[in-house]
Parts: structure tokens; sequence; C-alpha cells
């Protein structure tokens, strides 16, 4: 029936739209960035600012 076309439409997008969201969510929340933070500090640390001047 054409009629109830609509209402179909109407349910894929909110579907569609939902497992994008899910989808999206989880690739956000499930990346995890590993710094290394020693290494960082280790070289600031060995940075000195004796100036020769």
């Amino acid at each position: 029936m054409p009629q109830m076309a609509p209402i179909n439409w109407l349910s894929l997008f909110i579907m569609f739209s939902i497992i994008f969201m899910i989808f999206n969510m989880m690739n956000f929340y499930m990346f995890n960035l590993t710094m290394p933070k020693s290494n960082l500090i280790k070289k600031i640390k060995m940075n000195s600012l004796n100036w020769k001047w």
C-alpha cells in the first residue's frame, strides 16, 4: 500500500540514525590514547637552559 510508505521511511531513518549514533559512540569511547609520559618528562628534564652568553 503506498499510503504506508512514509511511515516505513521514517522508521528506517530512525533506525539508521540510532545505529549511526551508537557506532560513533563506540568508536569514540573505545579509542585509548597512550602517550609515553615518562619519555616526555625525561626530555623536559634533560634540556637545560644554561645560556652561554
